[in-house]
């Protein structure tokens, strides 16, 4: 049996790597989608690549809480509540040392990464709550528990994620709302293309082929293998995981 029949999922960065990777696996798994993004082309062509009439979709800026509020009505007015929360938006920002990092820039990254989260959380928990309970996943990253030189905006908010993912779990305990992040290694996604080009430029193939040598398991996660994991943490069978790390990164952090 289809471990998400009648159930609710929103996804926001649905029309991202991860996200779309995500909503196709909830939908083929007989749960009900929203896809949530910032450019309504890019949602149309995800929710045409799921090809279900289970997957739909909402444009929102993660950032604007009137927004935030607007996709979770929208997931409570046409499906009924919501179950699980994918909490995935994020963008990557530039890479330069922290002397030179714009300040408009790492602005930029942790409002979306940050403050994206953290009103996904303030609007979707009472609903969960109202509804008996959910699974929220917040994607966060390895720069969540390691530095990395040049990107001092995305792993500052990596690392922050998950501090708000502590508190929101012991928070939504009592309420039966589990909270926990993946933690993803370099994943073959868009945002790798541009991390690639920008360490490298004109040399992305080699800095990618850099960056799979230091993953043990030598290549990049796919995004259905963080999608994988994703399904697993709201699934019944991840129903007493909550408040936790998990990652995705193919033995990046044993050492």
């Amino acid at each position: 049996m289809a471990r998400f029949t009648d159930k609710v999922v929103v996804i926001t960065g649905g029309a991202g790597g991860i996200g779309l990777a995500a909503g196709q696996l909830f939908a083929d798994e007989g749960a009900q989608v929203l896809l949530v993004d910032l450019e309504e082309g890019a949602l149309q062509a995800a929710t045409k690549q799921i090809n279900s009439d289970k997957a739909s979709y909402c444009v929102a800026d993660v950032t604007q809480p009137e927004q935030v509020k607007a996709y979770v009505d929208t997931a409570v007015s046409r499906y009924g509540g919501i179950d699980c929360f994918l909490n995935n938006a994020g963008i990557e920002g530039v890479v330069n040392p922290i002397t030179d990092y714009p300040v408009e820039v790492f602005d930029k990254v942790i409002e979306v990464n940050v403050k994206g989260v953290w009103l996904g959380l303030k609007y979707v928990m009472p609903v969960m709550k109202q509804g008996g309970g959910g699974s929220i996943v917040i994607t966060s990253s390895v720069a969540g528990v390691i530095g990395s030189p040049g990107l001092s905006a995305y792993v500052t908010s990596k690392h922050a994620v998950i501090g708000i993912m502590r508190t929101a779990s012991l928070e939504g305990a009592p309420d039966n709302i589990r909270v926990n992040t993946v933690n993803p290694s370099p994943v073959d996604t868009r945002m790798m293309r541009s991390l690639e080009e920008a360490v490298a430029p004109g040399a992305a193939d080699q800095a990618k082929q850099s960056f799979q040598a230091g993953i043990p398991l030598q290549r990049y996660g796919s995004p259905e293998d963080v999608a994988n994991i994703m399904a697993f943490l709201c699934s019944d069978d991840g129903s007493f995981c909550t408040g936790s790390v998990y990652m995705v990164d193919g033995g990046s952090t044993a050492s």
